[in-house]
């Protein structure tokens, strides 16, 4: 097997499973434990995946989240709750910003159900599921496109949402603890604060598996989500600290 051939059906085994073991592959592919640990080290430096001891995982850390292509190809069902208790949030004529991320992308090809409609967003997912969409007006924000967030952000990203004004923005994290939201990325952090700031409103949806993270940046308290939207219970502790604030979580199943 050749190594893109290799490389690619290990990205196959991290879909299916989050994290693969080192002598697991290296059985798997009839190679050496160094061979696996290259391509291992060129996925990561790729931003696909984050080497672990022993292995490799898909899992977010502090500074590092997963490549859209693996998560758009997860947690389906979740993404489909999330975002029908979403768009119940939404009227049409209303003008709506939707963030990168890939349950915000099942909720911005959703949003036809909900036209006519503005949509505002630097989610390329988005931008080629609504541009020829009859009853949708499409904002497609500019700026510098990411492959691995299969979306736009700097300067003209934020320069863009300084000039627009929306009814509501759907805003996703990968990590929260306590009463605070976090990412990984400070110009995905700047993104999502220029949406909030130009937004009446804005929705947070988060799977109910990033409850109990951290990431690198702090991206707002949660006090400022009118909704907070998840898929599934969260922890005990992650409810608590919720009530504590005086934070509602609706919790979409």
């Amino acid at each position: 097997m050749k190594r893109d051939e290799r490389q690619q059906a290990i990205m196959d085994l991290l879909v299916e499973q989050g994290s693969v073991d080192l002598d697991d592959l290296a059985t798997r592919f009839v190679v050496s434990k160094m061979t696996i640990h290259r391509d291992l080290d060129e996925l990561e430096q790729a931003g696909v995946l984050r080497k672990i001891r022993g292995g490799a995982t898909t899992e977010a850390g502090t500074q590092f989240e997963s490549d859209f292509r693996f998560r758009e190809r997860r947690s389906g069902a979740s993404k489909d709750r999330m975002t029908t208790e979403a768009l119940k949030l939404v009227e049409p004529g209303m003008t709506v910003m939707v963030n990168d991320g890939s349950t915000a992308a099942v909720l911005g090809r959703r949003l036809v159900e909900k036209r006519p409609l503005t949509v505002i967003t630097n989610n390329a997912a988005v931008i080629d599921a609504l541009r020829d969409e009859a009853g949708i007006t499409l904002i497609a924000l500019g700026g510098t496109y990411s492959a691995k967030f299969n979306a736009y952000f700097g300067v003209v990203t934020e320069c863009a949402l300084e000039q627009l004004r929306a009814d509501i923005a759907f805003i996703s994290v990968p990590a929260v603890s306590g009463m605070q939201a976090f990412h990984m990325d400070d110009e995905v952090v700047r993104a999502k604060r220029a949406m909030q700031a130009s937004a009446t409103q804005s929705c947070l949806l988060v799977n109910h598996a990033r409850f109990d993270r951290t990431a690198l940046h702090k991206l707002c308290d949660l006090t400022d989500y009118a909704a907070i939207i998840t898929d599934d219970t969260p922890s005990d502790a992650a409810r608590e600290a919720l009530a504590a604030g005086g934070v509602t979580l609706t919790i979409a199943n």
